[in-house]
């Protein structure tokens, strides 16, 4: 009897206490795991899949008030805006005479060119143009538009941190004027005056938490992986350089860091996991990457989503080509807060088993 009255007891209780909006954190516990569980799944959005939605988007959606991006939702956030907790990747296209007209956003922005040269964008009235593997910046609150002058289409993967401003709930937008900002800089400035190895203007004393440099050319930063291609490198990541801020060597933006990394042909990386989400895109090659036992086979133009604290390792199935994956990832957050961690696998010399293979989940 008295347990039957105790159990009645503490379900009135319960519901009483839920009915003003309270839980006990002894119903809560379960979620304080012992390492990260992400909801996110580890995906790849295959160029073979995405490159006809983008030809295709040319015929039917017109660049008008918004652009012509393709938004990569991962399967596992039920429908949020975003490939990762904190990311959100993108496939933007433009064709020769359009303009993308000018806004603004409190969401910082990168812009990597994947197809296609003669394009530009726009950043606070300074004109930069594009060639494929360019990197180019667009940090938060900046004016910004796209207009293509050349005779073909032009691509890149946007990558933004929608997900996290939302969840901060400090989403800012602001259409300009005019349908392109008045351009009140020389093309390239930021280029001149930032754009040397290790040198930046002693005159500048303003040091933004964005990188100043607008643009990172493919043929400096190609340059740079080739003169370290025969160099001792990582066993976890290869020939991997971030691009940093000129002026402070940090990361590029404060709330995403973004790194190049070459993987020569036949070399099989070593599994290791991290906390903080990564995007990452092949620009060049072909391989393979396992994520906590899935094998994700990739090749130019595909783009793979990577969770927090999951075992992963890169392989080069090439026996001539070097791969080159280009990466965006949350890390300057989780530094920011203390909560980024690292840790290699000990287990089978380093290598996971492959338990199943990467299948699009088509709806």
């Amino acid at each position: 009897m008295t347990t039957e009255v105790n159990t009645a007891t503490s379900e009135e209780f319960h519901q009483r206490m839920h009915a003003s909006h309270m839980y006990g954190l002894w119903e809560l516990a379960s979620q304080m795991t012992q390492h990260p569980l992400p909801k996110m799944l580890p995906y790849m959005w295959p160029w073979s899949l995405v490159e006809p939605i983008v030809r295709e988007s040319c015929d039917v959606v017109p660049v008008g008030n918004e652009r012509r991006a393709l938004q990569l939702f991962n399967p596992g956030l039920g429908g949020r805006w975003a490939s990762t907790n904190t990311l959100i990747a993108a496939v933007q296209v433009i064709l020769p005479g359009e303009v993308a007209p000018a806004h603004r956003h409190t969401p910082t922005a990168i812009r990597f060119i994947m197809e296609g040269s003669g394009a530009y964008t726009a950043v606070d009235g300074e004109r930069i143009y594009m060639e494929p593997g360019d990197f180019i910046l667009t940090p938060s609150w900046a004016w910004h538009d796209h207009g293509n002058d050349a005779t073909g289409r032009v691509i890149w993967l946007d990558g933004l941190d929608i997900p996290l401003v939302q969840a901060l709930e400090a989403m800012f937008f602001q259409p300009y004027s005019e349908r392109q900002v008045p351009l009140t800089k020389p093309a390239a400035q930021s280029a001149r005056l930032f754009g040397h190895a290790s040198l930046a203007p002693a005159w500048v004393k303003e040091k933004p938490a964005a990188s100043p440099l607008l643009i990172y050319p493919w043929t400096k930063t190609y340059d740079a992986l080739m003169s370290l291609r025969d160099s001792e490198a990582s066993p976890y990541e290869g020939i991997v350089l971030e691009y940093t801020h000129p002026q402070t060597g940090g990361h590029v933006m404060p709330t995403m860091a973004c790194y190049t990394q070459l993987i020569r042909p036949g070399e099989q990386l070593l599994a290791h996991r991290h906390t903080g989400s990564s995007v990452f895109y092949v620009a060049q090659g072909q391989g393979r990457t396992i994520i906590n036992g899935i094998e994700f086979v990739w090749q130019r133009g595909d783009v793979v989503a990577l969770p927090s604290w999951v075992l992963y390792e890169h392989a080069n199935t090439s026996a001539t080509e070097d791969a080159i994956l280009f990466s965006i990832s949350d890390q300057p957050v989780l530094e920011a807060m203390s909560l980024y961690r690292e840790e290699a696998s000990e287990e089978d010399g380093g290598h996971q088993l492959v338990t199943s293979a990467f299948e699009p989940v088509i709806v």
